[in-house]
């Protein structure tokens, strides 16, 4: 469907950063672009090196699924960051890189929101999976590496997913070129990561966080194996965790980590 170029030069010519994807390395086929980070920060690549793929042999998505999609559609990229925080905060840059694709897609003209913690969805449906891996070294970050994965101009979802996932193209009917997508979302990333590592925390974007929260003032289902429970979620806090008003007036948090939230009557 696409005929736009998509190589390492075109990818570097839409990004207009000042660290975030600034090194762009691109690859016809690939085991997974996180496992290619982690072997390119072995290498010493620098905070902000980006790599992107084609085609993933090995992807993989959140709790362990495999996430494969055809090639010539769909986004798959990873950035490489080398944090002076403390491991605990890094789980949080799944919820910045959300907010951030989220933002970019919207720069597009697109209707699109968050389900938490980090699914980016049209319609009420997935078009981006994102995973954060962090390798340690003395107890301090050596490298974390997010993954994100964005059905760009897929024509079609494998009958499984139909009522979870979508694509840009099947929800708007164009076709989108990926080159440019990438330098939005690394520009949003770069500017909310800068405000991230100022507090270590989501503070200086609760809000924006918050506006684009499909979950919010919406009734949930919080699927944990020991403890399910259902509520209405009010937002995230500082941390990014979710607040549930559960039936008796009570707030509870949840965090991300194995629990997954669902919406009461679809996906969100």
């Amino acid at each position: 469907m696409s005929v736009i170029p998509y190589n390492t030069d075109t990818i570097s010519n839409e990004i207009h950063t000042e660290w975030a994807g600034k090194t762009v390395h691109f690859a016809k086929e690939i085991d997974s672009t996180n496992e290619w980070c982690k072997r390119l920060s072995k290498e010493d690549a620098v905070h902000g090196t980006l790599a992107v793929a084609e085609f993933q042999s090995a992807g993989k998505g959140r709790l362990g699924r495999r996430w494969v999609v055809p090639e010539g559609n769909s986004i798959m990229m990873s950035i490489l960051l080398r944090p002076d925080f403390e491991p605990r905060f890094a789980s949080m840059l799944t919820l910045v890189m959300g907010l951030s694709v989220a933002q970019a897609v919207k720069e597009l003209g697109v209707d699109v929101s968050i389900k938490w913690p980090n699914d980016v969805v049209v319609s009420r449906k997935k078009i981006c999976g994102i995973l954060t891996e962090m390798g340690l070294e003395d107890g301090k970050i050596r490298e974390v590496v997010i993954g994100v994965g964005i059905n760009v101009n897929l024509a079609e979802i494998q009958e499984e997913l139909k009522d979870k996932a979508t694509s840009l193209y099947l929800e708007t009917g164009k076709t989108y070129d990926r080159n440019f997508l990438i330098g939005l979302v690394m520009g949003k990333f770069e500017k909310n990561y800068e405000k991230f590592v100022q507090t270590c925390d989501l503070s200086l974007m609760i809000d924006d966080y918050n506006m684009m929260l499909a979950n919010k003032c919406q009734p949930v289902r919080i699927l944990d194996k020991l403890d399910p429970y259902e509520g209405v979620a009010l937002g995230i806090d500082r941390e990014g965790e979710l607040l549930v008003r559960v039936a008796d007036g009570r707030i509870r948090k949840v965090c991300s980590g194995e629990v997954s939230v669902r919406g009461l009557y679809s996906y969100v």
